[in-house]
């Protein structure tokens, strides 16, 4: 394939690496970790590996060899892969593709012995009179410039196993998922950049994939890689991604950094969001409730709007304003019965929540005193309770309409909307989709009649009720739709937290000369910008994207990350909470290389741009973990590991690098079990 023009892809996505030369940079950031081991060594697969792992080599200062594999076309459809022959002798071979395609044993070893002697004629050009690098008891770094079915690297694999290495890394600038896992299972560590979706090809992740000759193969294993120093820095400098990532890092004691890094970050911004990649880890909490008190005595942030449902955060909301009934901040979290109910009813929550309250009681203003809402829109029935209760208070017939267009949910057997939701989606019920949205639009057409009866206190009941009217709305919508596929209900529900942020920062700013400035707290995976991630390349929004678009340079996006240490997660969706232990992060991970820079710090700060220079470390993709409130550790690779170019998906990460566990107010007995030490009873 020749030189690739902009816009060729026809995935409609810009190519990932210059060329394989910049490839081979970026996955040495990735395998950082092995830098200086002596008993290292890397393959490149020839010829089209060889630059990708030169520079891979060079950065590690490691030895670099060729291994030369084969492609074992199809006779006649030379195209399609039925195996591949690789240095040695090793043969493998897709049986199910052999018959499929009806070669017959004699077509087969035509095509193998034709291979074989290329193979041969190409590893003694290559080699010029140098035996094979002897790999047993070593580490094997095994590049190419990318994998499409994996035919090529099996064969590899499976011939590197009979030299008893002590370990098999596969590093790849691109690959299908699906390749990615099955190498995954087969090898010690698998690297790889991107995974684009949809998969066309190789040489679609390059804007330069021309032909590579044997002259630049055999000019490359002739250049030495082990006297080198290695590669990355910030922006010009040099030295190891560690020092690169210490050059910017700012203090952050517990996760906290100055008021002034705080503010200088934020600048004019009115929307601030703030991650966390659990639900469940104490400094996360802490941390953020910390940067957020900042921001409100400092910056004159108003509102905290959470990743939680609207009817529940509005009791908090009342109390913290000296509004309801509530008597205590422990009582006013009690609204938070739905699973998981740690995430807002713990020890840290209590203590902002009480925060607020005792400094919104100092203001006389009611207008100036700052709230706490819900983005979420998991509250189907206590969103329609709300509803119905404010019309009984406002207009009885319209209660009235309310309860009969609600009555189509009266199918449901449980609170989550789950059983509506699976039978509107497959026939087995009615849908209820026009009675809400009718019910929505009934509700805004009264708003001004209602909202000027008594003031401020009526708008904000009536903006209240709409919010709820604007739930039900779009969890009809969710639940019907979760049955379908994911990515159709994930941006359902992150749209709907960017419409009640929206429509939040309106109902602040009326009557001011400027926005209302709001902090969101989320998980990383809703608070950074999808487009930045795999799961954007499948189609996934998130908030903080949807935000980005919306208010441009008014926003900032802030992610925190921990190594390891304990974290309060269920095993299964709606099960206890438990204290789990995190395990350490995957040496090809953003967290890893944060680990790594920390030192004795324990926190610190990263903007991924300083002085206008985007912080060349944080570029490439890497594996960025994500903990929700389900952490399953047996199969965390799969189950918690996603790929994401930091730079782009968020504007600073907080990393604090051991952590523990989020301590719910309701403390179970599996809970505190889950905090006794593995030695336990010898260590007493």
């Amino acid at each position: 394939m020749g030189r690739r023009t902009a816009g060729s892809d026809a995935s409609g996505a810009a190519p990932a690496f210059r060329d394989r030369r910049e490839a081979g940079r970026v996955l040495a950031r990735l395998l950082e970790t092995y830098r200086g081991d002596p008993d290292v060594i890397v393959l490149g697969l020839a010829r089209g590996g060889i630059p990708v792992a030169w520079e891979v080599a060079s950065a590690l200062g490691a030895p670099l060899d060729a291994f030369v594999v084969r492609k074992i076309g199809a006779p006649g459809r030379e195209e399609f892969a039925v195996g591949a022959l690789a240095s040695g002798g090793r043969l493998v071979v897709n049986d199910d593709m052999v018959r499929d395609l009806r070669i017959s044993a004699e077509q087969l070893r035509e095509v193998v012995d034709r291979e074989g002697r290329e193979l041969i004629r190409r590893e003694a050009v290559y080699r010029q009179g140098r035996p094979p690098a002897d790999v047993s008891g070593r580490t094997v770094i095994v590049v190419d410039d990318g994998l499409a079915t994996g035919a090529s690297m099996f064969a590899v694999v499976d011939t590197l196993r009979t030299a008893d290495p002590a370990k098999i890394v596969v590093a790849v600038p691109a690959a299908p998922e699906s390749t990615y896992r099955e190498l995954s299972a087969m090898v010690d560590e698998m690297v790889c950049a991107t995974m684009p979706s949809p998969f066309l090809a190789v040489g679609q992740s390059f804007w330069d994939f021309s032909q590579v000759s044997d002259d630049e193969v055999r000019d490359l294993l002739s250049t030495p890689t082990t006297a080198t120093k290695g590669t990355g820095n910030v922006a010009g400098g040099s030295g190891s991604a560690v020092d690169a990532i210490r050059a910017v890092a700012l203090d952050a004691p517990s996760g906290v950094p100055s008021t002034e890094a705080i503010l200088d970050l934020v600048g004019g911004a009115n929307v601030v969001l703030i991650g966390e990649s659990s639900h469940g880890t104490h400094e996360f909490y802490s941390a953020r409730a910390e940067i957020t008190k900042r921001l409100i005595e400092e910056a004159g942030f108003e509102a905290v709007a959470a990743e939680a449902d609207w009817p529940d955060a509005y009791r908090v909301d009342r109390y913290v304003r000296g509004g309801g009934t509530d008597t205590s901040a422990e009582m006013s979290l009690r609204g938070f019965e739905r699973f998981p109910g740690w995430m807002w009813r713990n020890t840290v929550m209590v203590e902002f929540t009480q925060w607020l309250r005792d400094r919104n009681d100092r203001i006389d203003d009611p207008r100036a005193r700052t709230g706490f809402y819900g983005l979420d829109l998991y509250s189907l029935h206590r969103s329609m309770n709300q509803v119905v209760e404010y019309l009984d208070t406002v207009d009885r017939a319209a209660a009235d309409r309310a309860r009969e267009r609600y009555g189509c949910f009266d199918l449901l057997s449980g609170e989550d909307g789950q059983s509506y939701g699976y039978a509107a989606a497959f026939g087995a019920g009615e849908s209820c989709e026009t009675q809400a949205v009718d019910q929505l639009v009934d509700l805004r057409a009264s708003a001004a009649a209602y909202a000027h009866r008594d003031g401020q206190m009526a708008e904000d009941e009536q903006f209240h009720a709409e919010r709820n009217a604007s739930s039900v709305r779009d969890a009809e919508a969710y639940y019907r739709t979760m049955f379908g596929g994911r990515v159709s209900s994930w941006n359902l529900r992150d749209r709907h937290m960017v419409d009640t942020l929206d429509a939040l920062i309106t109902h602040l700013g009326r009557g001011k000369n400027s926005p209302a400035k709001v902090v969101v707290w989320a998980h990383n995976s809703h608070v950074g910008d999808a487009r930045a991630t795999e799961m954007g390349a499948h189609g996934e929004l998130t908030v903080g994207q949807l935000v980005r678009e919306l208010y441009g340079n008014r926003c900032r996006l802030i992610g925190l990350t921990t190594h390891d240490g304990t974290v309060t997660a269920s095993s299964t969706w709606g099960g206890p909470a438990e204290c789990k232990v995190v395990r350490p992060s995957l040496s090809t991970s953003i967290e890893s290389l944060l680990h790594e820079a920390v030192g004795e710090r324990g926190a610190f700060m990263i903007p991924t741009t300083v002085d206008g220079r985007v912080v060349d470390v944080v570029k490439p993709p890497r594996l960025e973990r994500a903990i929700g409130v389900i952490y399953r550790p047996e199969t965390e690779r799969q189950s918690h590991y996603f790929h994401a170019r930091v730079a782009e998906q968020f504007d600073a990460i907080i990393h604090i690098d051991k952590t523990t566990a989020l301590e719910p107010l309701n403390r179970t007995s599996l809970w505190v079990a889950g905090q006794v030490p593995e030695t336990y009873p010898s260590a007493l």
